[in-house]
């Protein structure tokens, strides 16, 4: 495992979902190659990570809903535009879409870091927002995966199971007793303890 985070094989071997279940999903360093120490503000620096397009339109089958939320101060800072950035998602959207997956929404929190009572993760408010567009996500039938401590953290106040995955995998990020379920190296790798 890298740094000091472990996994709690004994909670669980495999996550058994069914067609009730809502897979919420960070978008940076999951479904798209981070930009280092920058933001994505165009479609063209918008790179998919291995085998996520397929690894979604198997998720499509498996889940009754796919939402993406994802902290994007870029906006706050002024790097880029609600505009630029919706524009990006209109083209991840259409390339899962064309591979054969379906997100059903994408919630983004465009506040500053340090702004009170801002709605980043790990704040709980993209998930209501999204809940209130859904009423039949329960957070309690749902799956956080996200690259980094805040993604967890949101699962875990939610009371959803959650999985860390990506290169950074939490190092040097104090976790203290909020472990993830599941510590897997990329988001393909989820399939591999999911049972239907």
């Amino acid at each position: 495992m890298h740094g000091s985070l472990t996994v709690n094989s004994d909670r669980m071997d495999k996550l058994k979902i069914d067609k009730s279940w809502t897979l919420f999903l960070d978008r940076d360093g999951v479904i798209n190659r981070r930009k280092p120490n920058s933001y994505i503000r165009f479609t063209s620096e918008f790179e998919f990570l291995p085998g996520v397009k397929e690894t979604l339109a198997s998720f499509s089958r498996m889940f009754r809903h796919i939402i993406v939320v994802t902290n994007q101060q870029g906006i706050a800072k002024g790097y880029l535009t609600t505009e630029q950035l919706e524009r990006v998602h209109d083209y991840m959207i259409g390339e899962i879409t064309a591979a054969g997956g379906c997100i059903d929404g994408v919630y983004y929190c465009g506040d500053a870091a340090n702004m009170a009572g801002n709605c980043r993760k790990p704040s709980p408010v993209l998930a209501y927002r999204a809940q209130a567009d859904f009423h039949d996500i329960q957070f309690s039938r749902a799956l956080m995966v996200g690259d980094s401590i805040s993604d967890i953290l949101f699962g875990h106040r939610l009371g959803m199971k959650t999985i860390l995955v990506g290169e950074r995998l939490g190092v040097d990020q104090n976790i203290g007793e909020c472990s993830p379920d599941f510590v897997l190296p990329d988001l393909p790798s989820v399939e591999s303890v999911i049972l239907e």
